[in-house]
């Protein structure tokens, strides 16, 4: 049947909250015994919240009906600069692939369609914050690390 890229909706509500709970689990190394109830119903707020409002696309990825992958963007605007005259920027986040499935062109394409949909929404600025796995992808796609950004810690 081929691989099927689904723009997520309400539909997909579980399969999103599961999957971010998946690709945390990976993302940290974590196994089943940590307890991620807390996690799971903080993101069902947010997937229901953000898919209403559209500050949120993510796409999931079939391999016909075996979920396969991920990838999501959330939009959120800051004071407009001389560089971002909008204040609209975008961050990328829950890049997921199966382990059997890496390696295939997947997270590539569903980057080119995050970033589709950002320039969509007249976003000029997208960040994220990459593994080490995922270093050589995004770099390859052309982000560059940032100079200037600092995160406080609280």
């Amino acid at each position: 049947m081929g691989i099927i890229y689904k723009k997520a909706g309400f539909e997909d509500l579980e399969l999103l909250v599961k999957t971010r709970t998946e690709v945390l689990r990976a993302a940290n190394g974590l196994d089943d015994s940590i307890d991620m109830t807390e996690v799971e119903t903080q993101s069902r707020f947010y997937y229901e919240q953000a898919l209403a409002e559209g500050f949120h696309t993510a796409y999931l990825v079939f391999d016909g009906s075996v979920f396969i992958g991920v990838g999501g963007i959330s939009y959120y605007t800051v004071m407009p600069t001389y560089h971002n005259s909008t204040g609209k920027k975008a961050y990328i986040m829950n890049m997921y692939t199966k382990l059997e499935y890496r390696r295939m062109g997947i997270a590539t394409r569903t980057l080119d369609l995050l970033v589709q949909d950002a320039k969509e929404q007249g976003v000029t600025s997208i960040s994220l914050e990459a593994t080490e796995m995922g270093k050589p992808l995004y770099e390859k796609y052309g982000f560059v690390p940032m100079k200037f950004e600092m995160e406080l810690p609280i």
